[in-house]
Formats: C-alpha cells, sequence, structure tokens
C-alpha cells in the first residue's frame, strides 16, 4: 500500500487543477491530442480537448479519478504498459521525486511518447520558501534530497526547455506551495492532508506550534507582510519540457 492509498479518499478534495497553473502546463503540451498522465492521482491538469489515459501507482487514486471515460491504469512510471510512440505527449505534474528510479521513469516517457514529455518540478537549487525555510528545515532537506537537480534531468530529455511556474497567491490546488500568501491554511489538518511532503517528516507538531505561535504574537507578519504585495510568486516549480 502507497501513501497515497491512505490519503485517497480526502486528497482529491484539497487538489484540484489551478487554471492558472493549467494554462501553462496545457500550452507545453503543444495541442496532444493523445496524453498519459504518469502520476495522475485524481486528474488534476489533463487536458480536456484530448484523450487521457491515466497511470497511478496507487489504486485508491484512481478509484477517486474525476475523469468518467478516462482509461485507468496501475502501474509505475518505471514500466509504462504501453507499446513505443502509443501517444503524443506523456505528462507527469508534481510526481517525479517519488518514483524509486527516476531516471528509468523518466525514459519510460520518452520511449511512449512520439512528441514531447512535459515534466512539473521543483527545483532543489531554488532558494526555499518560508515555510519550508523557517519551519520544516527537515523537510527542505529531505526535498532537496529526493527531487532531482534540473541539471540532471534535462541531461535524461532531448532539446529541454525549462519555464517557470509562478504560484498564484490563491492557488486553488493544494499542494506544499499553495498557502505561500496563507499561512493559517497550513495549521488546517485537511489542508496539510493534500500534501504527501507532510507524511515523510518524523514530527510535524515543533513546526507548526512554532508557526501557530508566530501568526498569533504577530511574528510572521512582520517578517512576511511584504507577501501580500504579490500576485503570484516564484518559489521554485519549474515545468521541464522535453521534445522526443
Amino acid at each position: 500500500m502507497t501513501h497515497y492509498d491512505v490519503i485517497g479518499d480526502v486528497y482529491g478534495s484539497q487538489r484540484r487543477t489551478d487554471p492558472r497553473i493549467a494554462a501553462v502546463l496545457w500550452d507545453a503540451l503543444g495541442g496532444a491530442k493523445a496524453v498519459l498522465n504518469v502520476g495522475a492521482g485524481t486528474g488534476s491538469y489533463e487536458p480536456p480537448d484530448a484523450q487521457v489515459i491515466a497511470l497511478d501507482r496507487s489504486h485508491s487514486m484512481l478509484q477517486h479519478h474525476e475523469g468518467l471515460t478516462t482509461p485507468l491504469i496501475q502501474g509505475s512510471a518505471e514500466a509504462l504498459p504501453l507499446n513505443n510512440g502509443s501517444v503524443d505527449a506523456v505528462m507527469a505534474v508534481l510526481t517525479i521525486h517519488h518514483w524509486v528510479d527516476q531516471k528509468r521513469g523518466v525514459d519510460e516517457c520518452v520511449r511512449v511518447a512520439r512528441e514531447r514529455v512535459v515534466i512539473l518540478t521543483w527545483d532543489p537549487d531554488s532558494d526555499a520558501f518560508w515555510l519550508a525555510r523557517d519551519y520544516f528545515p527537515e523537510l527542505l532537506a529531505l526535498d532537496r534530497r529526493i527531487f532531482p537537480p534540473l541539471n540532471v534531468l534535462t541531461s535524461w530529455l532531448n532539446k529541454t526547455d525549462v519555464r517557470s511556474v509562478p504560484i498564484p497567491a490563491d492557488c486553488v490546488d493544494g499542494f506544499l506551495g499553495a498557502y505561500w500568501q496563507r499561512p493559517a491554511s497550513y495549521l488546517d489538518p485537511g489542508a496539510r492532508a493534500g500534501m504527501s511532503s507532510f507524511s515523510r517528516i518524523s514530527d510535524a507538531s515543533v513546526g507548526l506550534t512554532r508557526l501557530a505561535n508566530d501568526l498569533e504574537s504577530g511574528a510572521w507578519q512582520r517578517r512576511y507582510d511584504h507577501l501580500s504585495n504579490y500576485a503570484a510568486l516564484d518559489i521554485g516549480y519549474r515545468l521541464v519540457v522535453g521534445l522526443v
């Protein structure tokens, strides 16, 4: 059983398609009409005008998939059960850090794609945003180990284009960086249930207590009030597009 089998019942309510991130992702797909979504989860960001195949290791996630007519496959990125060149494009949204063998997974994506591979990831060499830097350094250290460096990821692909993906202040997709302007959201267990990151650290209570205390005292606001001036913020999320 994977972690996502445990949180599958609540994941879909927290992890939804943000239209601004979707616009960047769908543009990168280049009008592909047949798309494989690797690590599909509950189906966020699947382009509505394409024929999509959804693949995920978690049976629970696939049970909660939003696409009523989307073919669903339980499987792993490292052994895609598709023939060579089966789809126009492969998309992988905030999933590569969960792959056991990342290079093999990328090689498999390249094998089954006719045109391109589109991967939304986080740059481990980027500056961390305040949540990980100030309150959860253990989480930051872990993420910097499990996310592939961009130079390594691009070396596995051909003719790559790397695009910054600023995160909107009112992002509706509840991944780790979504609430950079809404700190109290991280104190909500329901919101955290959509973030696999919190399941990978030994004890979140210390950081959560510090954050709650800083919000109550006004220390967080004094330190980060300037963030209210931004409609979106670059906190290290990157879209990597490789042509086949």
